[in-house]
């Protein structure tokens, strides 16, 4: 069902709640399109929310978004649920299967292949980075902007988040790494960077008590060691505070900066 929605002078959007992507019901996103007509093949964020792997829903990204698109009112934004973990079911690879599956949806829908920007917090920021630098092998990801996301599951710092021995059982199915690496190896985004990683943002918080700042830092120096175009930036607050005023317009400001440099590549 689609819906029309106008976010002020010229931002007008055709809207789809709730659109399947894949036959199981967590494979549902919503989906704005501009209006406007553009001869050009459009780009897509992709939001896709945090919540431990195991939780969280797209509704909590949803005003996020819409910020989003006043900013960039001729881009498409996808906003997307996926299969959660569980004790029953792991996280990956099936979450970024799921990311896969939203690819190939817009691809069939928009009649072209579209560049993605992939837009993540917490454990969306992660699974943003790991499907851009290991299973991105079409290489359609644009940039990766990274929010909060852990990126070095092994660091120490990052041992003592309450949820580790649920990130050591139950984020990598054991059949999926090839023999010789780790789980918690094949789960972290900095294994993966090489120098044809997509340029990526990060945004983490000075207090923030879940992920805590040595994981921007190692990101940081891998991506530089690579010559990745990157950058970071730190707001005052912790793991939730990012889309609070004025965090969440500071991060749409430098979105805009940083695609904005991209582009000029």
């Amino acid at each position: 069902m689609k819906k029309k929605i106008s976010l002020g002078k010229n931002v007008h959007f055709d809207k789809e709640v709730n659109v399947a992507y894949g036959n199981l019901p967590e494979q549902i996103m919503d989906l704005y399109i501009p209006q406007t007509k553009s001869a050009k093949e459009r780009e897509v964020f992709v939001i896709i929310h945090g919540g431990g792997w195991r939780s969280g829903n797209k509704s909590q990204l949803t005003f996020f978004t819409l910020s989003l698109m006043q900013k960039f009112p001729d881009h498409i934004f996808v906003n997307m649920n996926y299969r959660l973990a569980s004790e029953t079911h792991y996280a990956l690879p099936n979450q970024l299967d799921d990311i896969r599956e939203v690819s190939k949806f817009l691809e069939k829908k928009l009649h072209y292949s579209p560049k993605m920007i992939l837009l993540g917090n917490s454990a969306g920021g992660h699974l943003s980075m790991l499907y851009a630098y290991h299973s991105d092998s079409l290489k359609k990801v644009k940039a990766v902007i990274n929010i909060v996301g852990p990126t070095d599951l092994s660091d120490s710092s990052f041992r003592s988040y309450q949820e580790y021995s649920f990130v050591e059982r139950r984020l990598v199915d054991p059949h999926i790494p090839k023999p010789g690496i780790s789980r918690i190896d094949f789960a972290s985004p900095i294994h993966w960077i090489t120098q044809n990683t997509p340029p990526t943002l990060s945004y983490y918080g000075k207090t923030d008590r879940v992920i805590p700042a040595t994981q921007g830092k190692i990101l940081d120096s891998v991506l530089s060691k690579n010559n990745v175009i990157h950058e970071a930036y730190e707001f005052n607050g912790g793991h939730l505070d990012w889309d609070r005023s004025p965090n969440d317009l500071f991060l749409i400001d430098k979105i805009d900066l940083f695609l904005k440099r991209i582009d000029k590549k």
